[in-house]
């Protein structure tokens, strides 16, 4: 169950509200990008940053001189918020037209990951994610690379979901319109691989698609 605090109260369309910390995990886990909303000296700034997670908190990585894993470093609040885009609505007029879609909207604090282990452990994580079984084959970051690479985390203690995927809603007087009305869905699709031009000879595809289910290309499938 999420929490309850006047920062996640909806109050745009709460019928789309959802309360599963299953569903929370299932939108991040699914985006890995967050826009991070922090206020700066000369105003307030949004940028979109890869993102992961491992149990209940939320992982983000950068250059230890960048300014903002700095700022967060520090303790500054932070708002992130990941949205999955699913499709249009299309209706019978032009006012209930809309889209399906699934968000999520985290607020909290990050703190720095100091062990080197740990870090090497948690970005490895990420990169079983992104491509399972990954990590047995690659060279794996050295200490200077882990020395140079700051990670923050933030706990999952304090978040909303929204999700919109209902059909059409048009008016009653409306209906008899002679006019296609439904839902146009869209899905991202992942893959074939592209291998490097400077890839060695003999080397074989892996295969990464069980991260993906039905958005693998090979896989895609109607839902």
């Amino acid at each position: 169950m999420l929490s309850a605090t006047p920062r996640t109260q909806i109050n745009k369309g709460p019928h789309k509200a959802v309360q599963s910390q299953d569903a929370l995990h299932r939108i991040i886990d699914e985006s890995m990008v967050a826009h991070i909303g922090l206020i700066q000296e000369h105003g307030p700034v949004v940028i979109p940053m890869l993102a992961w997670r491992v149990d209940e908190h939320i992982y983000i990585h950068g250059a230890n001189n960048s300014r903002l894993m700095r700022h967060f470093k520090q303790g500054n609040p932070a708002c992130l918020t990941f949205t999955l885009f699913d499709g249009w609505v299309l209706a019978r007029s032009a006012f209930h037209h809309g889209a399906h879609y699934r968000s999520a909207v985290v607020y909290g604090n990050f703190t720095a990951v100091d062990s080197e282990a740990e870090k090497d452990r948690l970005l490895n994580h990420f990169i079983e994610q992104i491509a399972p079984g990954r990590t047995a084959d690659i060279r794996l970051s050295d200490p200077k690379e882990l020395a140079a690479t700051m990670v923050l985390a933030m706990p999952l203690t304090e978040a909303s979901v929204k999700i919109s995927n209902k059909g059409v809603n048009d008016d009653e007087s409306d209906l008899s319109h002679p006019v296609w009305a439904g839902v146009m869905p869209y899905r991202t699709v992942v893959g074939p691989l592209q291998p490097a031009p400077d890839l060695a000879p003999g080397i074989e595809t892996p295969d990464y698609s069980a991260a993906y289910a039905k958005h693998w290309k090979d896989g895609c499938r109607d839902v």
